[in-house]
């Protein structure tokens, strides 16, 4: 038996998607709902999931993370599926530490050389609390 077919094997009901995802059975529903996963049934009809399907599960969570709509999740997974090759998706994370000081430096001088308040007082607020 090959690694694919053992990938594809429908083997884990919803409880244990929920805990290996951290998603609830509600978004798991609604995915399937919205055709970004298809989950084998049982004959009881019960949702059966592989470790494919667990892997597209993390993936859409990933993405959804990163601000893509379900519209551009369900674009991303046809063009992977036509060998398209998909943009890497950069978002803007927090600011480190590091950046907030520097600008922090940076308004406090220009502030003080022009005679105005600073314009990310709201960003800084956090280290005079």
């Amino acid at each position: 038996m090959g690694d694919q077919v053992r990938r594809n094997m429908p083997l884990f009901p919803i409880g244990i998607i929920k805990q290996l995802t951290e998603l609830s059975a509600r978004q798991v529903r609604y995915y399937e709902e919205n055709g970004l996963i298809t989950p084998a049934r049982s004959e009881g009809n019960r949702r059966l999931f592989s470790f494919n399907d667990v892997d597209r599960l993390l993936e859409i969570k990933s993405l959804l993370e990163r601000g893509v709509n379900l519209a551009g999740i369900r674009e991303i997974f046809e063009m992977k599926e036509r060998g398209i090759s998909v943009p890497n998706l950069h978002y803007k994370t927090e600011p480190s530490e590091g950046d907030i000081h520097k600008n922090l430096k940076k308004e406090l001088y220009q502030a003080g050389r022009f005679g105005k308040t600073s314009l990310i007082q709201g960003e800084l607020s956090r280290f005079f609390n």
